[in-house]
């Protein structure tokens, strides 16, 4: 017969190996599953216009609309951020309007003002300069 003090100590001594083992397993795997997980970052991606904005203060392009009003320049994504649909511009209201499905977006913030859309638009960087290439977009 195996006496009661050592089938105690088997009991506890198995608690620890499993929570040794746990613990090992776990050091073991947690670096693989941040490799796994892990994403090469994007390179910024610089957009060089090199001839001044139009004297409406607003330049279109396919990715972005550049804005140079009242000393203030910024950029903002054409698109939208409900469905990716290409924004447009509308100078009277001063909004950027998805024809999709009618979401408005502030043009100097890029903030929501009608929905469906819950997300504000991106906001690029932009450097300015005083020769060309005037304005530098990263993207």
């Amino acid at each position: 017969m195996i006496p009661v003090s050592q089938s105690h100590s088997n009991g506890a001594n198995g608690k620890r190996r499993s929570f040794l083992l746990y613990l090992m397993s776990l050091a073991l795997f947690y670096p693989i599953a941040r490799f796994i997980g892990y994403s090469i970052p994007r390179k910024p991606n610089y957009i060089k216009i090199t001839s001044q904005l139009p004297l409406t203060g607003y330049l279109i392009t396919r990715d972005f609309i550049l804005f140079d009003k009242d000393g203030l320049y910024w950029a903002l994504s054409r698109k939208c951020t409900h469905l990716g649909c290409k924004l447009h511009y509308s100078e009277t209201n001063d909004i950027l309007e998805c024809p999709c499905h009618q979401s408005r977006f502030h043009a100097s913030t890029g903030d929501v003002v009608k929905g469906p859309a819950k997300k504000p638009l991106t906001l690029f960087p932009v450097e300015k300069r005083d020769s060309s290439p005037y304005y530098i977009v990263t993207t």
